[in-house]
């Protein structure tokens, strides 16, 4: 939040915030000291800048606190070194003005301007913002020629001396009274405005020559008054005051000015004046009563240097010893130092006439219209007073141990038994009225005493266990509820009594207090929550309702809402919120709670006497906290209405600190970022709480709870927004907040270009694969139509060479046949030719089709499949067959096994149809490589057939190209004499498979071998 936003809100949130109560003791206010020994620098001076920062001048330089911690300030370099801070001031335009031993300078925005020459010296004492911003200072060295008050004009200085007035050489405090006058300290007491002055020295205050000369401090009350201060105690001295033009010493009582000495004054906002004394610790003056805080009080120290009022009504004293702020809580002590005459609290009772009673070890401490007092005087009783009541006729009841009194005009009466007897051995705990005016008493030993024609008599004997204490509560039907710390509660009424149980058989569960609501339904305190009985079944408000704990000490119902001390604080209840959870007892409910840090304390005493809790006429609510007494008024609960202003402090990036300044750029590659911010409420710092969010990586508001910083790892580059809001202790939510702009460098590889070359490049990559695929499948399937093409050229010259040419020799001799028509005989002999010509054809056809249903890929016995073709039957009857196997069989590939038996059969089905042989021999040859080798004895091939092949005919070529295809070698030697000879040589590693490797490596291989690429998505073949 901007500087000049900050002192807006505070400004406009002023007149809902007061100064500490000065109706209240100085004990009374929280107190919190961080003293030497803590590592605190002895101070100097104090002041809040407008966005919400108190400073701190210290022996050893400036310190920024933000509630949590103190920060030393790095005063930018200067020459010379910067000595001696004496004084600060945090301006209505968000600067901070420095008054140091080598003069004035100015901090704003991180930048020092000096309005002063460093070198000469010129020790500044007080700095004054008047109301048009104009900025007085006093200083202790004077250049020569000038005066002691200056004032700034611009970038310069302009000082007032004896030309304008002004008698003395040097200022010290300073101060502006509601006319306009400046008012400060030197030789003198000085007054001084434009054209008017005048000067006061002590001897004419004290009527003493030798009274010297020294006026430390001076204030300026809202009506006139002048208080002034020296150094030195003594009559005429140490403080004094003016009152219609007369100046004396300041007397009132409880304060002697003659008798102290005191170099700093100050006036608060209820004009309450703080005199800061050398030796004697602090002086609060109000309404004419002075009251004393000093180092037996817990002051840090005995000397005072500043007393300051920060914007939320928070007093800081800045001391010899460290550094005191002294702030109200809503809840408010009542102790021995408070004025209690002991420390043995048992009950509190607030009567009628507007009075509270504190039943307290021998005495009653009575308050009433702010005058205490004691009942009786001490040792006038020689038992303690426990129980308190109060009747309906203005009479007050009182238990002392076993004697039971009556209070009414100022005389006591007692009770005893008809007999003339005490009531019993043991104390009395409670006393209270039915609805019928009847007075019962319970005491500790769970006897019950109904009050009958000035005596006591017993009417019961509850039961309960062995621990003292118990309760007494009745409804509005002439009924007594009785509860004596077991899980039982008696009810009695119209001579009958009943009891209900709790079902809490645990040993450690206990009742502490019971009362009746408004609607008779009987509210208990317990150790674990406070139940409800409507007479048909119990209900428990616990810490699962919201309650912040579950050993509820006492209850009491105010006119909107029920209080709830526990063990963790005072509660207070909404009258909406409690019939919520009557209605829906697990209902969630909101609950005001206020914790050690509004002044609640969780003590208890020894026993639970009856009443732990009462209400005054004037609304203030009282409760028993040990041996204390704590109250808190309703309607005027302390509720902080400033916005915490909110600051981004640091960024810690990869462990390097970064200013947060507004387009921040952090490193590339970073992994660990934390961002630390503050919300400045001195009230109770423990209590802010605080929400962030990065915009670009969270999604919806953190909720981090006290925890003044935020981590975050791996971002990734880009521009982030950090946004961070807090609350103070009252809830009060500042939603501006504060805000971070910055980025974070990408890497080369996290660059925008790097990606799209890497998209690029993928793209590039994916076509190529692509391509490479569909060239793979392409030439897989032309692999495939090539075996096909093959295959159907092989069938082509299978019919065309056999079936077909039988096929037209049948044709011709039908022809025959038919012409002439009427030769029988020539008929009858064609058509016997014509079905010889027909068996052949069949035979032919068959034999096509052996060829191609005829695999080996059914076994891989290659030499059956050759001496199966050996024995078709085609062959002629001339013919002499052999067939033989060299070697072992060894497993083939099935595509390369097949290629050599279509070879093989090719050469042995045209030695059958064409060598004119009478022998064939067949030999298979199983080595490192396999061999195949048909020869006969036939009348050979032409030279230029077995070269070329013959004209129509493909079976030489079909053979030469499968043996092509599967890297094999075919050689056909030839003569008229010798016949035919066609050897195949298949390398074994293509034919044969290894058992070191699959089917389909050897298909590689061979694919590598015919200049193709296998498919290695299709199935082999």
């Amino acid at each position: 939040m901007p500087p000049r936003l900050v002192l807006l809100s505070l400004l406009l949130c002023v007149t809902s915030v007061w100064a500490v109560d000065p109706n209240r003791q100085i004990t009374q206010y929280a107190h919190t000291a961080w003293r030497v020994q803590d590592g605190i620098d002895v101070g100097t001076a104090v002041t809040q800048t407008a966005d919400g920062y108190l400073w701190f001048a210290t022996t050893n330089g400036l310190l920024r606190f933000d509630g949590v911690k103190f920060v030393p300030y790095e005063v930018p370099p200067i020459t010379p070194a910067v000595r001696d801070f004496n004084f600060l001031l945090g301006a209505r335009d968000g600067s901070l003005w420095i008054g140091t031993r080598n003069g004035l300078a100015r901090l704003k925005d991180g930048k020092l301007q000096w309005y002063s020459d460093p070198a000469q010296h010129t020790g500044i004492t007080v700095i004054l913002e008047d109301p048009e911003g104009t900025i007085w200072f006093t200083r202790y060295h004077v250049p020569r020629g000038e005066g002691p008050l200056c004032r700034v004009e611009g970038n310069g200085l302009h000082c007032y001396g004896e030309a304008d007035g002004i008698p003395v050489k040097y200022g010290l405090g300073l101060a502006r009274d509601g006319e306009g006058n400046l008012w400060f300290g030197s030789s003198a007491l000085c007054r001084w405005r434009p054209g008017s002055s005048a000067s006061l020295y002590l001897n004419e205050i004290s009527k003493r020559p030798d009274a010297g000369d020294g006026v430390a401090d001076v204030v300026a009350g809202p009506s006139g008054t002048i208080w002034a201060s020296t150094e030195i105690a003594a009559p005429g001295m140490g403080v004094f005051s003016s009152s219609g033009g007369k100046w004396a010493t300041y007397v009132v009582p409880g304060f002697d000015g003659s008798k102290v000495g005191s170099h700093t004054l100050f006036m608060d906002r209820e004009h309450s004046l703080w005199i800061g004394t050398m030796m004697d610790g602090l002086y609060r003056v109000y309404h004419g009563i002075a009251e004393h805080y000093g180092t037996a009080d817990g002051l840090s120290g005995r000397a005072i240097e500043l007393v300051y009022e920060d914007h939320e009504g928070n007093l800081w004293v800045v001391t010899d010893g460290g550094i005191d702020m002294f702030r109200d809580t809503a809840v408010v002590t009542y102790s021995e130092r408070e004025g209690l005459s002991d420390v043995s609290v048992q009950s509190v009772l607030g009567l009628e006439d507007g009075s509270l009673w504190i039943a307290n070890g021998r005495t009653i401490d009575i308050f009433k219209d702010g005058h205490h007092s004691v009942l009786p005087a001490k040792g006038e009783f020689d038992e303690s007073v426990m129980a308190l009541f109060e009747d309906r006729k203005g009479i007050v009841w009182i238990g002392r141990q076993n004697k039971l009194f009556d209070y009414e005009h100022g005389r006591f009466r007692e009770f005893k038994r008809p007999d003339g007897s005490k009531l019993e051995e043991g104390g009395i705990v409670a006393v209270t009225e039915d609805s019928k005016a009847n007075i019962w008493v319970l005491t500790d030993h769970h006897h019950v005493f109904r009050v009958e024609n000035g005596a006591a008599r017993l009417v019961l004997t509850a039961s309960g266990d062995s621990r003292v204490s118990g309760g007494l509560a009745p409804d509005h039907e002439g009924g007594i509820w009785i509860e004596t710390r077991s899980d039982t509660l008696t009810y009695y009424k119209d001579g009958s009594a009943r009891t209900i149980s709790m079902n809490r058989p645990d040993s450690s569960f206990s009742i502490l207090e019971i009362i009746v609501d408004s609607d008779d339904a009987l509210l208990v305190a317990t150790s674990d929550g406070l139940f409800r009985w409507d007479n048909e079944r119990w209900q428990v408000l616990d810490s699962h309702n919201g309650l912040p704990g579950n050993f509820v000490y006492s209850v009491l119902r105010d006119n909107d809402a029920v209080w709830v001390r526990c063990q963790n604080g005072l509660v207070r209840i909404s009258a909406p919120e409690f019939d919520k959870w009557r209605h829906q007892s697990d209902s969630k409910l909101v609950m005001d709670v206020f914790d050690r840090f509004d002044g609640a304390r969780p003590g208890r005493g020894s026993f639970f006497i009856q009443p732990s809790a009462t209400k005054t006429t004037d609304g203030r609510l009282w409760f028993v906290a040990g041996a204390i007494v704590q109250m808190i008024d309703p309607r005027q609960t302390l509720q902080n209405r400033i916005l915490p202003p909110v600051h981004i402090e640091e960024v810690v990036a990869d462990r390097i600190s970064y200013s947060p300044r507004p387009g921040l750029h952090l490193p590339r590659l970073l992994r660990d970022l934390e961002i630390d911010y503050s919300a400045l409420s001195f009230v109770a710092p423990q209590k802010v709480r605080f929400r962030y969010k990065l915009e670009g990586r969270d999604e919806g508001w953190q909720e981090p709870g006290a925890r003044r910083q935020a981590f975050y790892s791996d971002l990734h580059p880009g521009n982030y927004r950090f946004r961070v809001m807090a609350c103070n202790n009252d809830g009060v939510w500042n939603e501006e907040g504060a805000t971070l702009d910055f980025s974070i460098a990408p890497a080369w590889f996290q660059t925008t270009s790097f990606r799209l070359l890497c998209v690029g490049i993928g793209a590039v990559v994916a076509w190529a694969i692509y391509r490479l695929r569909v060239r793979q499948i392409a030439r897989v399937i032309s692999a495939r139509f090539d075996v096909r093409l093959a295959e159907r050229t092989r069938m082509a010259r299978e019919l065309h060479d056999t079936f077909l040419q039988t096929i037209q020799g049948s044709k011709l001799v039908a022809d025959d046949a038919l012409d002439p028509s009427t030769d029988l005989v020539r008929m009858r002999h064609a058509m016997k030719q014509l079905s010889v010509w027909l068996e052949q054809a069949t035979r032919e056809g068959r034999a096509a089709l052996n060829s191609l249903r005829t695999s080996t890929t059914q076994k891989n016995d290659l030499a059956e499949a050759f001496r199966r073709a050996t024995e078709n039957g085609l062959m002629p009857g001339s013919m002499q067959a052999t067939f033989s196997v060299v070697g072992d069989a060894k497993e083939m590939h099935p595509i390369v096994r097949d290629e050599v038996y279509r070879i093989g059969y090719e050469a042995i089905r045209n030695a059958y149809k064409h060598s004119q042989a009478s022998r064939l021999d067949v030999e298979l040859r199983y080595r490192q490589d396999l061999a195949l080798r048909v020869r006969d004895n036939g009348v050979g091939i032409d030279p230029s057939t077995a070269a070329l092949g013959k004209d129509g005919h493909f079976g030489l070529r079909g053979m030469r190209e499968r043996a092509a295809r599967i890297g094999g070698k075919l050689t056909l030697v030839s003569s008229v004499n010798s016949g035919t000879e066609i050897t195949v040589v298949v390398p074994g590693d293509i034919v044969f498979q290894k058992r070191s490797a699959s089917p389909f490596e050897k298909l590689k291989a061979l694919l590598r071998r015919m200049g193709r690429t296998p498919n290695t998505d299709a199935p082999a073949r």
